[in-house]
């Protein structure tokens, strides 16, 4: 059976159409977000206040994600699929408390130079003992939650985040810090929906 010519152009079309907004979304990001990202990772480090760390780290990570366009389709294809059952709020805020509580440790890992490879084993030990315990449904639902929030707006705010706090302690592994705040923040939302798991 010959393609349409008509149904040809309207993939080619879309696919331009796709490939030019990619490119001004990441454009965007690189001139903008990136730059913001960084700037607030330093200033929250300048007055040296943990508290203020912790505070502004969580924040960040929550908002971020809850605007994270991959996060929303997730949680509505799960109150599509559970007819409801799973909420498609609950599941945004639960995904949303796992990162930034997560973004926070990884900011305080950051500054207090601990090995990120104890915390990611330790991390996962967690997922694999909460996942007994935990409702079946969540379990697939939480490691898609883990992979959604590395979506194209949350990671650049994280990296460019891990990125200020970084040149803050002078560290010489300032993108290894980077990428070890985005490992760590994933392993948030997993953990968070395999608790709702447990509550519900």
């Amino acid at each position: 059976m010959p393609f349409p010519q008509e149904t040809l152009l309207k993939f080619l079309a879309g696919a331009f159409f796709i490939t030019l907004g990619l490119v001004l979304f990441l454009s965007g990001i690189k001139t903008g977000l990136l730059e913001f990202g960084e700037a607030i990772g330093r200033t929250i480090t300048l007055p040296g206040k943990l508290w203020m760390i912790i505070v502004f780290g969580f924040m960040i990570g929550f908002v971020v994600t809850v605007a994270e366009p991959d996060v929303q389709v997730l949680a509505l294809q799960v109150d599509t699929v559970t007819s409801g059952a799973i909420g498609r709020n609950i599941l945004v805020l639960f995904v949303a408390l796992g990162v930034g509580f997560f973004v926070a440790f990884s900011l305080i890992r950051i500054l207090f130079n601990v090995p990120l490879v104890k915390l990611l084993m330790v991390g996962y030990a967690l997922v694999f003992v909460l996942s007994i315990f935990s409702s079946p449904e969540f379990i697939p639902v939480s490691f898609d939650a883990g992979g959604v929030t590395t979506g194209p707006l949350t990671v650049p705010f994280i990296l460019a985040l891990g990125l200020g706090v970084s040149s803050f302690t002078k560290s010489r592994k300032t993108s290894e810090d980077s990428f070890g705040l985005v490992a760590l923040a994933s392993i948030g939302p997993i953990l968070a929906v395999l608790v709702l798991g447990l509550i519900f």
